[in-house]
C-alpha cells in the first residue's frame, strides 16, 4: 500500500514538473523544434511577419478604397490591391508554412488605426488621404523588400521578396501617377 502511494506521488511529481516546464516555454513556441524557434527570431522571419501584416492591410484598405473612393482611379487601384496582395499573401503563407512559420492573421495596431481614420473620410478627402498613405507605405515596403531580396538568408523568403518587389514598385508608380490628378491632394 505504501509503495503504491509513493509511486502515485512520484508520478504526480513528474507530471507536475512537465506542466511547469511547459509553462516556462512561450506558448507560440511550444509546437516548434529548436531550429524553427531560431527561425522565428531571424531577420527573415521578422520580414515575413511584417510583410504578412502589410499584405493584409493592403487588402483591407484596398477593399475600403474600392468601396469609398470617389475617383475611378482610386477605386480601380483599391481593387488591384485586393487582387495583387491577395495573391502575394497566399504565396507568402505557403512559403512560411514550408519553413514551419505561422504568420499573423490580422493587421497591426498602426494599420488598424489608419483603416479607422480612413473609414471616417469620404469623397476627395478620402482619395487624397488614401493615396498619400499608400505612397508612404509603399516607399517603406520597397526598402524592406529590397533589403530582404539582397541580404536575406532564408532562400525561400528572399525569393518571395525578390519576386514581389517589382509589383510593389509598380504600385508606387501608379500611386504617383494618380496623386496629381486628385483634387485637394497635398503632395
Amino acid at each position: 500500500m505504501l509503495n503504491r502511494f509513493l509511486r502515485g506521488v512520484a508520478l504526480h511529481g513528474i507530471a507536475l514538473s512537465l506542466v511547469v516546464a511547459n509553462a516556462q516555454t512561450p506558448p507560440s513556441d511550444q509546437h516548434l523544434d529548436h531550429g524553427a524557434r531560431k527561425m522565428m527570431k531571424s531577420p527573415d522571419a521578422a520580414f515575413a511577419v511584417k510583410a504578412a501584416q502589410g499584405g493584409l492591410a493592403e487588402v483591407k484598405l484596398g477593399r475600403l478604397a474600392a468601396e469609398k473612393g470617389s475617383s475611378a482611379e482610386v477605386k480601380a487601384f483599391g481593387r488591384q490591391m485586393v487582387d495583387d496582395y491577395g495573391k502575394a499573401n497566399e504565396h507568402l503563407k505557403s512559403v512560411a508554412e514550408s519553413e514551419g512559420m505561422t504568420l499573423p492573421s490580422d493587421v497591426n495596431g498602426k494599420q488598424q488605426a489608419m483603416y479607422d481614420r480612413l473609414s471616417k473620410l469620404s469623397g476627395d478627402e478620402f482619395d487624397s488621404a488614401y493615396v498619400k498613405g499608400m505612397i508612404m507605405d509603399h516607399q517603406e515596403d520597397i526598402k524592406d523588400f529590397k533589403k530582404e531580396s539582397q541580404s536575406g538568408t532564408d532562400e525561400k523568403i528572399k525569393s518571395f521578396a525578390a519576386q514581389t518587389l517589382p509589383v510593389v514598385e509598380e504600385h508606387l508608380d501608379k500611386l504617383k501617377a494618380i496623386q496629381p490628378k486628385l483634387s485637394g491632394s497635398s503632395r
